[in-house]
């Protein structure tokens, strides 16, 4: 959604007076086709980034905020985390109004590195 600011006074909302009705910058995204593979091991060797990535894969796309994970982080770690996660084209984000919902890339990842994800994906915890 856009707003257009109608007061000719500066109230800090950028050029022309457009906003996008959000405080944050829509977040950047690299495409798997563009990352070394050590960039996406480095990715995933991360405990908490596992776990995010294990949780993406079992949740339907857009369905998860970023605060809905259960991880043992703040926000600016976390936020830090999707930002690596992000970079190695493992997650695709979107802001849903004030939520920013995720998306687990996995076709495109599997597409560059096939069979990554079905090994760091797999349970081999012993029973």
């Amino acid at each position: 959604m856009v707003f257009i600011e109608h007061s000719a006074s500066g109230s800090g909302r950028g050029e022309r007076g457009v906003t996008t009705g959000s405080h944050r910058a829509a977040p950047e995204h690299t495409h798997p086709d563009d990352v070394p593979v050590l960039t996406a091991l480095a990715a995933l060797a991360d405990p908490v980034r596992l776990t995010l990535v294990r949780e993406l894969a079992g949740s339907a796309a857009w369905t998860r905020s970023c605060g809905s994970f259960d991880v043992p982080v703040g926000k600016a770690a976390l936020s830090h985390h999707f930002a690596v996660l992000r970079g190695a084209g493992l997650v695709e984000q979107r802001d849903e109004g004030p939520r920013r919902v995720n998306r687990l890339r996995r076709p495109e990842f599997d597409a560059r590195f096939p069979g990554l994800l079905d090994l760091v994906l797999r349970d081999d915890e012993p029973s």
